[in-house]
């Protein structure tokens, strides 16, 4: 089951960055926290506004990426 709908960019936000939901959460931050050593949940609750399914949207996004797959185009929020 993929979550990727639920990575939007648009050149308004964050400069064009994939970002979650519109929320302006780019999804490197996101990738950035989680290895950093935090848990989903440890973020969860430090960003309320997001949801597990955002964070683990962002790491398929980042999972894609590493890969080399094409990802795109990605809808805006």
């Amino acid at each position: 089951m993929s979550r990727l709908d639920r990575i939007t960019t648009d050149a308004a936000v964050c400069h064009g960055q994939p970002v979650v939901r519109g929320l302006r959460y780019p999804v490197q931050m996101l990738l950035e926290l989680l290895s950093s050593g935090m848990s989903i949940d440890e973020v969860v609750a430090d960003y309320p506004d997001l949801e597990r399914d955002d964070l683990l949207a962002a790491l398929e996004f980042g999972a894609l990426a590493a890969g080399g797959h094409h990802i795109g185009p990605l809808g805006a929020a």
